[in-house]
């Protein structure tokens, strides 16, 4: 018995000492100071925001009432999501509707070009943030796709070309810093002239917000990509001349790699830039979108303009981020070098 309590306060004791010793090291600590970096420290920071935004929007006063605080925008954004949700409603009573008279007229036995012109009938509601949002997003990603295939392959032979970089930096110089708002005029009357269709697979206005979206974002990655394939080590570019790589490979197995960081440098600011001005080009040319959205509610001018109007600015915000983030993790994702520090 004695032999069995001297074993249970052996125990006892090694499984208290490798607790205490777990709980002092500098993993638990390490862990803790992330945990405070990565949560607490946004979080204070969050709500200091807030207490300053709150304590701010009472001194200002505008044609339309005072600024809205924190609270005035949630109750906004909680009624916008239920008027989504109200004419989602809508559109279904009115497909409901729609069936039930086709059904009727073909048991009536009408003419078949009426009951396909019945058919064909769309729901014309009004667009909902949520659908604005869907539109932009849509808009953005399609620019900043042909944005990429574009300027990827040309910053690539930019970079390994000397001659070909001298040729296309004015060129890159010239049209890097034009505002978008110059190019929408110009897109839209080319895109009038060109894109003339009786069944157009996709309306004017999306085409004319991507082709801008598309010239804005080109800039970044193009100049990004070639910086970072004309900086390859010489070393590497030996080795696959020794081993007699040809161009395909050499790129593949050589450029790319390391040109990687620096092209998705370029990608991140291309989407970003090209989001942005998305925003503006929306609220210019009244396409579809959340800039419309935001002029839209400017022009109503209501006592719930402003603060409708500062949902839709901290959903851009917030969806800028997270495309951003989007953009970081698939760098990580295809770098060959996981330990590298990404922000």
């Amino acid at each position: 018995m004695s032999g069995y309590l001297q074993n249970y306060k052996t125990f006892n004791n090694t499984t208290l000492t490798r607790i205490l010793d777990t709980l002092g090291s500098d993993r638990i600590s390490s862990n803790m100071r992330s945990a405070s970096r990565g949560v607490f420290i946004p979080v204070v920071a969050l709500l200091v925001f807030m207490m300053l935004w709150s304590i701010g929007a009472r001194h200002v006063q505008t044609s339309l009432g005072e600024l809205p605080g924190p609270s005035q925008v949630a109750g906004q954004a909680v009624t916008l999501f239920q008027e989504h949700l109200a004419e989602r409603d809508k559109a279904v009573q009115f497909h409901e509707r729609l069936d039930a008279r086709v059904a009727k007229a073909i048991a009536d036995g009408q003419p078949a070009d009426r009951i396909e012109r019945m058919q064909s009938r769309q729901y014309t509601g009004s667009a909902t943030i949520i659908d604005q949002i869907l539109t932009s997003l849509v808009t953005v990603m399609t620019g900043f796709f042909f944005a990429t295939i574009i300027a990827i392959p040309l910053g690539i032979v930019i970079g390994m070309s000397q001659t070909l970089y001298q040729a296309f930096n004015p060129i890159i110089q010239l049209f890097k810093p034009v505002s978008p708002l110059a190019w929408l005029p110009l897109v839209t009357m080319v895109v009038s002239a060109v894109y003339v269709s009786d069944d157009p697979w996709f309306s004017k206005s999306f085409v004319t917000s991507a082709i801008t979206v598309t010239l804005c974002c080109l800039w970044p990655t193009i100049i990004n990509t070639a910086v970072g394939v004309s900086a390859v080590s010489k070393d590497l570019l030996n080795v696959s001349r020794v081993l007699r790589l040809n161009w395909i490979n050499k790129t593949l197995k050589i450029i790319l790699p390391s040109a990687l960081p620096m092209m998705f440098t370029g990608m991140r600011l291309s989407l970003s830039i090209g989001w942005m001005v998305l925003i503006a080009a929306e609220m210019l040319a009244q396409n579809p979108g959340l800039g419309k959205f935001v002029w839209d509610e400017f022009q109503n001018g209501s006592s719930n303009s402003l603060a409708r109007i500062m949902v839709a600015v901290l959903v851009i915000g917030f969806i800028g981020f997270l495309l951003d983030r989007t953009m970081l993790l698939l760098q990580r994702f295809t770098s060959w070098d996981k330990n590298a520090v990404l922000r």
